[in-house]
Order: structure tokens, then sequence, then C-alpha cells
């Protein structure tokens, strides 16, 4: 192949979608190109060694802030070995601050942005000539109905064993500064009638786990009810051949025809990721965040009580102005919502996102290296920040992993976000750790802590018990109503 496109992703189960537009939109080209995804610890000479194989003309590497380290040794050895090849680069982690990257200063090419009508532009030149004499291209963007959708480039493979990342528009209006979508001006929808057939050959080639990627899937509500329709129908023309689809929501925009449509789906079928990142309205204004506080809270309640969608809410911990007493305060609201798995971040400092205009007046301090993880501010300094890192970690193994349904309950109390770093705090100091706890010694520690706290030794050890022995073992337990669902949602849905 004269050229090959390639990432490292953050696992086997991720499929690359940018790499699969890019392939759709080669033109004339795409019968010389081909996709070889990689999975981020795999060995630097393996990747090199299979690359080569094929004997490029160019090779192109998406780049994203979970692989920018590895690609880069990726790169390096390439022109080691082979400094004859073409190395171009894209993605959002090189086309943003590109001049102080050292991969980007050994790449020949990088095209910033989108890249579905520059790169073969781009590639076609190398070839064929006049040879680029600039390093840098800005993608062009291109009216939507120019760009060939790429899901018939999804293999069977990936159908049986990866989620199929979909996207029915791009973009976001909103601007929230922590947000590379930030920088949009607004978001374009693909022809949803296109888009709903790819959707339909999908899923006549048996596609059952569909992960929307649009910032915005309920900015425009008619968009909205006629994708969910479509899985509604899939859902009603056969209950025992289940789908499940994710989508992202803006939580305070919720109208009763989406609820109405929302209620129809069964358990097992549908994941709304929601973006509430702060309850703090002066945090929110600092970060240019537009967010009726009252009506979110609201439609997330609703969702919880009646709807039967599993429900994925993030916060983010280190913005600038919010010290932990105010994050603590929004982290109980959420709790007693009862969102099925919240999702605690801890603020990144993503390249060209505006954020990075509050480092002098709050005193951000961010890690230099992927993923730029901020490290202090002027209200949580580094050894409380380092606090919050390790609460993130264990949550999300006791908390949102769905293994301890039951025993959560009494650990969190009635003052979760106190209870639960005051479980974190104990659970490093006896462990040291926050990786590679085992399942058995997990339960074992929360027994521990729970008789630490009152409890009896044998109602401490019935509890965690219960849950341990209700789920752990998941999926082998999950119903058969939820079995397209992801296995950790299974375990909410069984709870």
């Amino acid at each position: 192949m004269t050229i090959l496109l390639s990432t490292l992703n953050a696992r086997y189960a991720h499929a690359s979608l940018g790499l699969r537009y890019l392939l759709a939109n080669m033109g004339e080209l795409q019968a010389q190109t081909s996709l070889h995804e990689f999975v981020i610890g795999a060995k630097t000479t393996d990747i090199v060694e299979k690359l080569l194989a094929h004997q490029p003309r160019i090779v192109a590497f998406g780049v994203y802030i979970w692989n920018v380290d590895e690609t880069t040794k990726v790169v390096s050895m390439l022109k080691r070995v082979a400094p004859q090849l073409t190395i171009v680069l894209g993605g959002p982690e090189v086309s943003h601050e590109s001049g102080e990257q050292a991969i980007v200063r050994m790449a020949d090419y990088l095209v910033t942005g989108w890249g579905d009508v520059t790169f073969p532009k781009l590639c076609g030149e190398i070839l064929d000539g006049p040879k680029p004499l600039m390093k840098v291209h800005a993608g062009v963007q291109p009216p939507m109905a120019d760009i060939k959708l790429p899901y018939s480039l999804y293999t069977d493979t990936d159908i049986a064993h990866r989620t199929l990342y979909v996207e029915a528009s791009r973009g976001c209006p909103f601007k929230c500064e922590f947000c590379l979508s930030s920088l949009d001006k607004t978001a374009w929808p693909f022809a949803l009638d296109t888009f709903l057939g790819e959707l339909e050959a999908l899923h006549a080639r048996g596609a059952r786990l569909f992960k929307f990627v649009d910032r915005t899937f309920n900015l425009n509500i008619k968009t909205s009810l006629k994708i969910m329709q479509f899985f509604l129908d899939k859902l009603e023309a056969d209950p025992d051949d289940p789908v499940y689809a994710h989508f992202e929501l803006v939580p305070d925009h919720l109208p009763d025809a989406l609820k109405e449509g929302i209620a129809k789906f069964p358990p097992g079928a549908l994941q709304f990721e929601i973006g509430i990142q702060s309850f703090n309205p002066e945090v929110q204004a600092l970060v240019s965040r537009k967010q009726d506080n009252a009506k979110a809270a609201d439609n997330i309640r609703w969702l919880s009580e009646h709807s039967h969608a599993h429900l994925h809410v993030d916060l983010i911990a280190g913005l600038p102005g919010e010290d932990m007493a105010s994050f603590a305060r929004g982290f109980d609201k959420l709790v007693a919502l009862k969102p099925h798995e919240i999702q605690f971040g801890i603020l990144k400092r993503l390249r060209g996102t505006p954020v990075i205009r509050h480092t002098e007046p709050f005193g951000l301090v961010f890690d230099a290296c992927p993923p730029y993880t901020i490290l202090a501010n002027d209200l949580i300094d580094f050894a409380t920040m380092q606090r919050l890192v390790r609460f993130a970690r264990y949550w999300d193994m006791v908390a949102n992993s769905g293994r301890f349904a039951q025993t959560i309950e009494q650990l969190l109390w009635d003052a979760p976000f106190e209870n639960f770093m005051a479980f974190s705090d104990w659970i490093y100091n006896k462990t040291d750790a926050t990786h590679r706890i085992a399942l058995d010694r997990l339960a074992n520690l929360v027994t521990q802590y729970l008789q630490v706290k009152g409890m009896s030794r044998e109602a401490a050890t019935q509890l965690v018990g219960r849950d341990y022995a209700g789920r752990i073992d998941m999926p082998a337990e999950k119903p058969d109503s939820a079995a397209s669902t992801p296995a950790r949602q299974a375990r909410h849905l069984a709870a």
C-alpha cells in the first residue's frame, strides 16, 4: 500500500472513526490506502515493523492526548530506520500549539483541524507533485454533503467485537473553555436521511451497539426524535434482539416531546452522558458555560425516576474559582439526583482550549506531560488535588463499577463527598495503591472499612457479600433483555 492510515487506540474495543473518515474520502487514492490500528502499550518496534512491511510511501498518524507520547516514539523510530518515508500528522493533539511539539518537528507534514478534503489533496501532491512547500496545512471544512460517510468501512470484526462510533453532526455551539469544542462556531448536521440509511446498513450487518460522538445530541429535538425512533423501531420489531445507543445530552434541554420518546425505551437500551461539570454559577460564568442548573437538576431527576436510561453524569474538579467546599456541594447535589454513574474528572488543559487564560489569575498549575492534568490552583494545593485524584479512582472502582450497589449507600450515608473522601484517604493509607487492586482484595477492604465505621463484622460481611456475589461475575448474570448492553451498565441494571 502507498498510503497507511494509523493510530494507537486506547484499547482494542475502540475503532477510529477519524481514520475511517479519511479512508472514505481518499477518492482516487483510496485503492492505494489502508488502515492499520494499534493499541497503546504495544511495543514500538512491533508497530514500526508491521507498518514498514507494507512498504508505504506515506504513513499518516491520528494523534490524540492519550497516544501522543507513544506515537512520538513510533515516528522517531520510523525516521531512523526509514528516513525516506513521508510522515503526516493530524488529530486534536497536534492541531494546536504545534510549534512546541517534538512529534511535529520530526514529521514531514501536519494537517490541522478537518482532514476530509485537505489530507487527500496533500497526499496527491506528495505523490504526484508539485511537492508541498508548507509543512502545516490548515484543514479545509467542506460542506457536510460533500463528506463521504465512513460506516461501510467498519469490518465484520469491528461490528462483532468493537464499539461503533457514529455522528449525526459535528461541532458544538457552546463555548465551555475547558473543551476543544469551544473553538467551533456552531454544530453542523449531516443529512439525516442519509445518516439513518447508514445506521440501517450497519444494523442489517449485525451492529447492535452504537456510540454517538455528537457533542449536542439533543440540540435539535426533531432530529433527536427521528434518531431515537430508528432505535425504537428496531426494538419493537424484535424485542429479543436488543440494540444499545449512547448519546451525549445537554442537561438543561429536555422538552416533553423528548421525555416522551425516552420513556419508551426498555432497560438496557439507552445511555446518556450528561455534562454538569459544576453546579457553581460563578465558576460556570468564568469558563463561559451557560447552564440552567435548576432545569439540569430537574431533568436528571426525571431521567432517574421516569426512564430506564443509564445515566453517566460528569463533574470536573479543579476548575478556576471552585474550592473543595463548592465542589463537595455540587457532588452531594448530584448524588442526591441518583444517576447510575458520576464521572469524577480532573481538569485537563487540552491544547488550544481557552481555559489557559485563567492560568495566572487563578494560579493554575498543569502537568507538562499528557494528559496535562491540573496539579494545583490558588484554592486547592497539590496535596489536596492528589486526594481528589485518588477519590476519583476509588469512586470509579467502588461506585461506578456497579459492583457495590448496596454497600455504596452505607459508605456515603448523609454526607456523600465527606464520607467517601474519608474512605478514599483510609484505603490509600492502607494500600498505597490506586491501581491493580484485585476485586477480592477490594471487597475485603470495603468490609474492613465498614467495621472501622462501626458496623459489626457479620453485618459488613453480609452486606458486601450480597453485592459481591451478585455482581462481581457479571456479565455472566446479565439479563437476557440487556444482551447488547456493556457489562458495567448491565451491573447497574441488575442492581
